[in-house]
Formats: C-alpha cells, sequence, structure tokens
C-alpha cells in the first residue's frame, strides 16, 4: 500500500490540501492551494512513533514534513485548512494492512530534533516541577533564544505578550502602548507609586510606567537575556533613576508596601497547584488598597487539564500549565484579594499574534540567521497555531484586577471605573 492510500484511508474527511510522499504517491488537486509533502522516510517514523501533535511538530521542525503555499513564519492559512481534515484510528483489521505497509523499521523512533525539551518525568534531573532550579531552565528555553530574533519578531516595544488593539487596524506599537497604559490605568498609578512588576520581560510596562505616570518600579525577570536587554535600555532612555530591573525569580522580589503590581504573562509559568502561594506573596507585598493586575493565557474553562499540548510542553513553554479564569480568581480571592475586574482579551491575542507572524516573515532570512531555520519554524508553527486557538476559543487572555482591602474594608476605587479609554 502507498503512502497516500494509507492517509486516504484514515481520512474521515476530504483532503482540504494535496498531498505528496517520498514513494511517489500523492492524492488531491493539484491547484489545492497549501501541498503538504512528506519528504523521507524519517518524517514517516516521527508520524508513526508520536502520533498527534509531537510527530506532526517533529518532522515539520526537521524540515521532513513540508508545507507548500504557506511561508514558515506564518503558516496559518496552511494550519486553518488542516485544522478541518479529521482523522480516524485504524480498526484491528486496517491495523493488519497497516503495519506492513508502514515497515516494522520505521516503528523505530528517530532522535527528535535538538530543539526539543525532555518529556516532563525525564526534567526530574533539573529539579521538582516549579522548583527554582528547574523554573530557570524552563524560562531559559524559551526566553534566552536570542533577543535579536526577539527584536525582529515583536517590534520595537519588545512586548511578548497580548497587545491591546484601540482599534481593529492599529498597529503593533500603538497596540503595545495601549496594553501597557491600560494596565496603569487599571492600577490607578499616580506620580510618587512604588510599582512591582513580575515577570517584567524586556521591561516594556516597567518603563511606560516610569515615563508616562512618575513612578518608581521594580522589574523581575528570570531570563538572563531580558534582564540584559531590558536593563540596557532602562540606561538608554534615562530612566535609571526610576527603574530597577533584576534578574531574579519573583519569589524573591525585594521590599513590601507597594502600591501595586503587574503580573503579565508570569501565571502561566507558575504552576496550577502554586496559585495560593503566588497570590499569598503578591498580597504580601502590597499596602492596603494596593492593587494588582494579572495579565495571562486561559483556558475556556475550569475542567480542562492544566497540562498543555505535547507540541506547547516540548517546545515552547516547558512546564507551562493553564486553567480558566474562574480558578484563578478563586484563588485570589481565597489568598485574601477582593477582586473587582475580570475581562477577556482573547480577539486581541489573535491579532497581536497575527502581527508578530507577519514581522516573523518579513524579516524570516534574519531571523534564521539568527536561529536557525528549524527554532525559526517552532515559533512560525506556535504563533500561527496559537492565534488559530485564540480566534476559535480554544485559549482565552484573561485581565483580572485586585485589591487588598484594609482592616476595616477600604478599597480605595471610586464607584465606577475610571480606566476606559
Amino acid at each position: 500500500m502507498k503512502l497516500a492510500d494509507l492517509v486516504l484511508m484514515l481520512a474521515v474527511d476530504e483532503p482540504p490540501v494535496r498531498f505528496t510522499a517520498y514513494d511517489g504517491s500523492s492524492f488531491g488537486p493539484s491547484d489545492a492551494p497549501i501541498t503538504l509533502e512528506l519528504s523521507n522516510e524519517r518524517g514517516l517514523r516521527y508520524l508513526a512513533t508520536a502520533p498527534g501533535d509531537l510527530g506532526l511538530a517533529r518532522a515539520y521542525v526537521a524540515g521532513d514534513l513540508r508545507l507548500h503555499g504557506a511561508h514558515p513564519g506564518d503558516p496559518y492559512e496552511a494550519l486553518k485548512l488542516l485544522g478541518s481534515w479529521r482523522f480516524r484510528r485504524p480498526s484491528a483489521k486496517e491495523l493488519a494492512t497497516v503495519l506492513p505497509a508502514v515497515g516494522w523499521r520505521n516503528l523505530l523512533p528517530p532522535a527528535p530534533p535538538p530543539q526539543e525539551s525532555l518529556p516532563r518525568w525525564r526534567r526530574t534531573l533539573e529539579g521538582l516541577r516549579h522548583s527554582r532550579t528547574r523554573d530557570a531552565h524552563a524560562i531559559g528555553k524559551h526566553y534566552d533564544v536570542s533577543n535579536a530574533f526577539y527584536e525582529k519578531v515583536l517590534g520595537p516595544s519588545m512586548a511578548y505578550t497580548c497587545a491591546v488593539f484601540p482599534k481593529a487596524d492599529a498597529s503593533l506599537e500603538e497596540a503595545q502602548e495601549e496594553k501597557f497604559d491600560l494596565v496603569s490605568r487599571k492600577l490607578g498609578l499616580e506620580a510618587g507609586m512604588r510599582l512591582l512588576d513580575v515577570g517584567c520581560g524586556w521591561g516594556g510596562m516597567a518603563m511606560h510606567a516610569a515615563k508616562h505616570y512618575g513612578v518608581s518600579v521594580v522589574g523581575v525577570t528570570l531570563s538572563q537575556q531580558q534582564a540584559s536587554w531590558a536593563a540596557a535600555e532602562v540606561e538608554r532612555q534615562g530612566l535609571s533613576d526610576r527603574v530597577r530591573i533584576l534578574h531574579s525569580d519573583y519569589r524573591d522580589a525585594p521590599g513590601t508596601e507597594y502600591d501595586a503590581i503587574s503580573s503579565i504573562g508570569l501565571l502561566e509559568h507558575v504552576g496550577v497547584h502554586n496559585y495560593p502561594a503566588y497570590f499569598a506573596f503578591l498580597l504580601g507585598k502590597l499596602r492596603d488598597r494596593g492593587r494588582l493586575l494579572n495579565h495571562c493565557i486561559t483556558r475556556p474553562d475550569n475542567k480542562q487539564e492544566a497540562l498543555p499540548g505535547h507540541f506547547i510542553d516540548r517546545y515552547v513553554f516547558p512546564d507551562g500549565e493553564l486553567t480558566g479564569a474562574g480558578r484563578i480568581i478563586s484563588e485570589a480571592q481565597d489568598a485574601g484579594f477582593e477582586v473587582r475586574h475580570e475581562e477577556n482579551l482573547r480577539e486581541h491575542y489573535a491579532l497581536t499574534l497575527a502581527k508578530w507572524c507577519a514581522n516573523l516573515q518579513r524579516n524570516w532570512d534574519a531571523c534564521v540567521a539568527d536561529v536557525g531555520e528549524a527554532t525559526a519554524r517552532v515559533w512560525g508553527l506556535y504563533m500561527a497555531g496559537s492565534r488559530l486557538g485564540f480566534e476559535q476559543n480554544g485559549i482565552q487572555l484573561h485581565q483580572v484586577l485586585a485589591v487588598k482591602v484594609s482592616g476595616a474594608g477600604e478599597s480605595g476605587f471610586p464607584l465606577r471605573p475610571t480606566w476606559a479609554s
């Protein structure tokens, strides 16, 4: 049996793309917008030995599975087509046909691409999950790729979190500026206040708050490359008297009695079972009536498993965990916070990811020179796939605003919100 016949046998729907294989077999119209090419036996072995998104990712990252008609920096349209193509498991009778067609040799897994992290059970060599040592390794895996690469993908803001688009045709820079300003307004920042920015990334929120609101900021990141870049940018912008960037675990953030805390894109790395300790720690850093803004990716409900899919866990966010906004709000309340406002920005994240993919595609050759083609393929696949996830409500982005009320129950909030633009 030829490989094309095998794929067609297991397909539930009509193929939305053309398929070609190294054994000369194919199916689908020659003028299809996307051609899926399985170019060698190693690609087949990846697919056969790791079914689901991991096998596909391995073959794609290694260059053994190619998408013709789609740029690797933005394979969004191809993924949208392929996402509608469903397959079924072969029956016991069909397995008797499938296995000889695949060949026993192809059931031996090849070594995964070097961009892949170890499976979770083998990461115990780096420490227990969400221990300081293992968290540092996981953060370095994703964020210490290359500052030059991130500059080309993220643009001048160097903001690697969901932007807020004041209008659909706003530029990425306008939208990231609006995100930082929305957070600042929700936190009620005023000149002379002290802000703790945990998971500060490349310092965008810290510098915005200092520059536009006159606050003093301590920014903390576990990524060495982020900390170095942010510290240099703080100095370049003349903000060293108001902004201090620390390369540190958020659990070692110095000081107390902060007026506000921003946590933008950190909670995904904390671990759901650590939420009580996370919120209790942040509560202890605030003065009475001090505010917390938590901004993070979430599940669309509170029932799904927190662990991500194999591709995301092995190639993008090792040890990352997601849950629903309800769980986050409950944990914040149980730690002693009063939750005052919550909103879902998932459509904004889809727009943000489209902009990042456009940057990656436009700067593809330079990005490949920075990190190699395989790593650049990982980022294109991850960002385009995530865009689909936000568009189709597979994942969401929630901002939760909370406050540490005083012993007398005072929140310091006005009767109506003041942050609407």
